[in-house]
């Protein structure tokens, strides 16, 4: 089982990176932050206060959340869109900072890998805890400009919004009790500030095609 662990940032490229990055190598993609997101949505749905740990981990135990093909569904119900939106994003720092939260999807990401026997999976734990032993690790990262420029042309924000967005989600995302957002330290660090798409997923695969002693 090949596990490949992209981790980083708000805003770093990691989704569309790695789903380019699998499509090269013919293997499947999890998206773990959507992940997060389902849940934050439910939670906001169900009128939970997103601080309230107890309450949101008894949610994320309760739903269905499944990740996949681009869509992103919660008990059934596709919430792709909604899970992009202003309300889940100023939320899901809250709700992924519950380790109880954290417990019950770990066990799903875990689960998902095991399914589909290897493939590249994103977050923010997944070299640090999730996948400690996975084959390659990866930190993405870029400026705080270079982020919010992104999530601005995603549409659901403008750009001052995901700057302030970001950096609020920087904060809480490293500084947080349970599996805090770092490097791993066997993680390759890969800036994507000044590269384009193509030379990222070019830089990726070329990494997987390295003996492990040589990256």
């Amino acid at each position: 089982m090949t596990v490949i662990a992209l981790d980083g940032p708000a805003g770093s490229g990691k989704s569309t990176i790695a789903r380019l990055v699998a499509q090269r190598l013919g293997c499947e993609v999890l998206d773990t932050g959507a992940m997060y997101r389902g849940v934050t949505w439910a939670v906001l749905q169900a009128g939970v206060d997103p601080t309230c740990s107890e309450e949101a981990t008894a949610i994320a135990e309760r739903i269905s959340v499944e990740v996949g093909g681009g869509l992103t569904k919660v008990d059934g119900v596709d919430v792709s869109d909604a899970i992009r939106g202003p309300a889940v994003s100023a939320a899901v720092s809250a709700v992924s900072a519950h380790p109880g939260v954290r417990n019950v999807l770990r066990d799903l990401q875990r689960a998902w890998m095991a399914t589909h026997g290897g493939g590249v999976v994103e977050g923010r734990d997944i070299g640090t805890v999730v996948f400690p032993d996975a084959d390659l690790k990866v930190f993405l990262t870029a400026s705080i400009e270079v982020r919010a420029r992104r999530r601005g042309l995603e549409g659901h924000l403008s750009e001052d919004e995901a700057s302030r967005n970001i950096e609020a989600r920087d904060l809480a995302d490293s500084s947080r009790a349970d599996s805090p957002l770092q490097e791993a330290g066997d993680s390759v660090v890969v800036d994507t500030s000044d590269l384009s798409i193509n030379e990222v997923v070019d830089t990726i695969v070329r990494l997987n095609s390295k003996p492990e002693g040589n990256r």
